[in-house]
This record gives structure tokens, C-alpha cells and sequence, in this order.
């Protein structure tokens, strides 16, 4: 135990550590207080009766900043500069990015670089991407650690556990991933995006999703030329490690065909915060126009609009999207007149409820169909059964198989004897006919004697 805790001063758990390498390895910076919220979020609803929020934020972070403190001790982390609140900022080293990419399971190469020197600038970019990030990811609380709290906490444990889910888990999320219009992954050169954001959720529905965060300093013209280097790194194609050509993001990260040839880049998420001295509604209806070729659907019939080859571009607020959520109606994709739920936005919900109409009319249809043969069927049924002949003998109407063996054969087929009867009728006037034909040939038996002993009487009285 001594020796553990002289490697780790601090007495931190190789899982609080752990936690630690992974937030980091995935926001670069972040302040311990959203270590926690992200990988302990049942921490936030502890320690309540501390006197002042500094002493309760304190007690909530002390394990992180325990982990953190002793993840500095082996070259790991580092702080990098404090925000204006006061919060420290902390970040991995280069040693500490290649434990945090055997943490998140990613290899080396798509880990990025270390954060150094953000807190330098305040940091409000990489702490804004840290608040989207919370707030689409939505971390939930274990109630199992609250058991021993006041029931008013674990009420509001239990209200934040029933709220609509986020989107994935910590390893779903990517920041500062560099989108090469040339060059390589590792070595992207000039012309290409980098995305703040990256979400890969296939069980969630958002299979790859670039999200860019805006803190409403940047003009319309500005986003337009970001949007820009975004539509040529989807359009770049490359060859693949089979020998095809592909379109270079799917060299990385797996999306389905899109159906009906439908075949739209990955959805861009532009969430605007307004601490700027920009309007983000004005931005927003500028920066619409201005990428319009790259957004905007072919309409057709049906009251839905195709995207293939096409950027599907969604917008939202930070307050909206913190409050909300993904789940709820606060996105706005451009060319749409309403707000929709995330997964509405980045998808096809009109061509969806098309074919789902298309579906449903088909399987219509299709019933009416069988209802029209099983109606059909039974008519000939009963003009059949009408039909059916019925015996002579018995009254009684003829079997299937005696109907069939009365109707007519080939020409060298025997002929029936009996068409009139059923099989048993039949059998019975069979074996009577052969009866009858019996008696008839014992009677001609007995007759041929008599004749024989009258023609002697006769011979002998001629003589």
C-alpha cells in the first residue's frame, strides 16, 4: 500500500485516472470541473451541504483533481494557463495523448496535438466546444452512487436520468480532426477544414456528423468560406487499401449507402454562441444564401427533396442546445421552414414518410389483392361444389377423386362403368352384377344334363 501511494501521491484510482486520460485525450483541454461533469456525473449532485459553491465545486472535484495531480507526477498532464474565472486549465503532455489513445482504444496518429498554451487567450473556443460537447452528450447520473443522499437530490438525480438522452459516450467524440482538401491525414496541407466536433453514433442514428462551433465573431462570408473547405474534403476522393476510389472521409469513418441513390456528404452542425457582438440570426440567413449550392435538395412529386452530393447544413444556439438537448426541436436545417429534433435535420424525414406511404399503398394493395383471389377462389368453390355430381344409388355427392375418375380420359383410357355412382355405390353394383352373373352360370350348368338325357328317350322311341 506504501508503495502505491508513493507512486501516486495523490491516491488516485487506476479508473479515476483512467476517466481523466479519456476526457482529455478527447476535448485536449478542459478544466476539472467538466472532467468530472463528463465522466462522474453523479459527483454533481453530491456534497450539497457545503456552505458556498466554490467549497461544494471543490469536494466534487477533489478525486479528478487527485487523478489529475498525480498524472502530472508521470509526465502525463500539465496545466495550461487559467480561465478568467479562475479555473485551471489542464491538458495531456505528448507521453499523456498515447496513454489516452490506449484509453479511447484510437490509434496514435488521430489523437491530434497537445493543447499547450490555451489558457493564454482565455480559451473561449476550446471551452465553448467543451460545452457542446456536454451538452449533445448529456452524461447521465448513476443513482446507485446517490442511494445515501437527501431525497430532494436524488430527485433531481432521478429528473436529469428521465430527461431525453445525448448522443454516445465520451469515446464517440473527436475534436480538432483535421479534413484535408490535399495532403494527408497525418500531413494535411492548405485549402482543407478542421472540424471542432466530430460525432460518430451509428446506434444512435448520427453514423458521422462534423459539428463547428461559432462564438458569433465571424461573418457570414467568413462561415461560407469555412463551409466551402468542408464541401471540398467530401468531394476529394482517394483510393482505398482495395485499389477503388472512394470519397476520402469514408477511408475513415463507416456511414450506410444512402438509398435510392440518394447519397448526401456528412451532415455539418453549426452551433452559434452568442458572447460576440454578432447577431447570430442575421449570420444565419446570410450564410444560408451564400451556401446555397452546396445545401440545397432536388424537389420532386412526392413533397420531398433528394440530396445526393449535397452538404446537409444544421443550425442551432448553445442555450437552446444546452437546455434541449439533441432530442429536442431547436435545430434548423437550411432550406427547411422548421425546427426539428437533431436526428430530423441531418436526415430525410418527408422522404422517409414518402416511401412509408409508398410502403403502406403497396401492402394495401398487396391485401386487396389476395382478398380479391380468396374471393374469387371461393366463387369457383361454390360454382364448383354446385357441380358436383351427385350418386344415383346413395344421393350422396361425389369425393374429389370419384369426380375426377369420372371425367373423360384419353382414348385409351378404360372406360368408367359406372358414372352415376359413387365408389361405394359402385362397388356394391359390381360385386351384384357379378353375383348375378354367377346364379346365371350355374343355372346354364344345371340346364345342359336334362337336354342330354331327353335326346336319348327321344332317339330310342324314333327306333
Amino acid at each position: 500500500m506504501a508503495g502505491k501511494r508513493e507512486e501516486n501521491p495523490a491516491g488516485s484510482s487506476n479508473n479515476l485516472r483512467g476517466d481523466v486520460l479519456r476526457v482529455l485525450g478527447v476535448l485536449k483541454v478542459a478544466t476539472v470541473e467538466q472532467i468530472q461533469q463528463i465522466s462522474a456525473p453523479h459527483l454533481s449532485y453530491r456534497h450539497t451541504d457545503k456552505p458556498t459553491p466554490s467549497k461544494r465545486k471543490q469536494a466534487r472535484t477533489a478525486s479528478h483533481t487527485g487523478a489529475l495531480s498525480d498524472l502530472r507526477k508521470h509526465g502525463l498532464a500539465e496545466n495550461g494557463g487559467q480561465l478568467p474565472g479562475g479555473d485551471t486549465l489542464r491538458n495531456l503532455t505528448p507521453m499523456g495523448l498515447k496513454a489516452a489513445a490506449r484509453e479511447l482504444g484510437r490509434p496514435v496518429g488521430e489523437m491530434g496535438n497537445p493543447a499547450r498554451g490555451a489558457g493564454r487567450t482565455g480559451a473561449s473556443h476550446p471551452m465553448t466546444v467543451n460545452e457542446a460537447v456536454l451538452a449533445l452528450l448529456r452524461p447521465k447520473p448513476d443513482l446507485t452512487q446517490l442511494a445515501q443522499e437527501p431525497a430532494d437530490v436524488r430527485a433531481a438525480a432521478q429528473t436529469a436520468v428521465d430527461a431525453p438522452a445525448g448522443l454516445g459516450t465520451i469515446a464517440s467524440y473527436t475534436t480538432e480532426v483535421a479534413l484535408p482538401a490535399t495532403g494527408t491525414w497525418s500531413n494535411p496541407s492548405k485549402g482543407g477544414a478542421q472540424a471542432d466536433i466530430v460525432i460518430t453514433v451509428p446506434e444512435d442514428g448520427v453514423p458521422l456528423l462534423f459539428v463547428e462551433i461559432d462564438n458569433c465573431f465571424e461573418s457570414a462570408q467568413v462561415l461560407a468560406a469555412k463551409i466551402d473547405k468542408y464541401m471540398r474534403f467530401c468531394q476529394r476522393k482517394v483510393k482505398d487499401v482495395d485499389g477503388k476510389e472512394r470519397p476520402m472521409w469514408r477511408t475513415r469513418w463507416w456511414v450506410p449507402d444512402g438509398r435510392h441513390g440518394d447519397r448526401p456528404h456528412p451532415p455539418l452542425l453549426l452551433v452559434f454562441n452568442r458572447i460576440g457582438p454578432r447577431n447570430p440570426n442575421t449570420v444565419v440567413a446570410q450564410l444560408a444564401e451564400l451556401t446555397e449550392r452546396h445545401w440545397k435538395g432536388t424537389a420532386y412529386d412526392g413533397g420531398f427533396h433528394m440530396y445526393d452530393g449535397k452538404l446537409p447544413i444544421v443550425v442551432t444556439g448553445m442555450k437552446q442546445l444546452q437546455e434541449h438537448g439533441p432530442a429536442g426541436a431547436v435545430f434548423r436545417r437550411f432550406g427547411r421552414p422548421q425546427n426539428q429534433t437533431l436526428l430530423e435535420a441531418i436526415g430525410n424525414p418527408l422522404r422517409e414518410a414518402h416511401d412509408a406511404r409508398k410502403q403502406a399503398e403497396y401492402a394495401a394493395r398487396q391485401r386487396e389483392h389476395k382478398e380479391e383471389l380468396r374471393r374469387i377462389a371461393a366463387e369457383h368453390r361454390v360454382e364448383r361444389e354446385a357441380r358436383r355430381p351427385v350418386c344415383a344409388g346413395c344421393g350422396t355427392r361425389f369425393t374429389d377423386e370419384r369426380w375426377k375418375a369420372i371425367e373423360p380420359a384419353g382414348w385409351d383410357a378404360p372406360r368408367e362403368t359406372h358414372p352415376h355412382l359413387c365408389e361405394d355405390c359402385k362397388q356394391r353394383a359390381i360385386t351384384a352384377e357379378r353375383q348375378a352373373e354367377h346364379t346365371k352360370l350355374e343355372h346354364q350348368d344345371q340346364a345342359v344334363p336334362e337336354q342330354k338325357a331327353g335326346g336319348t328317350w327321344l332317339s330310342r322311341f324314333r327306333s
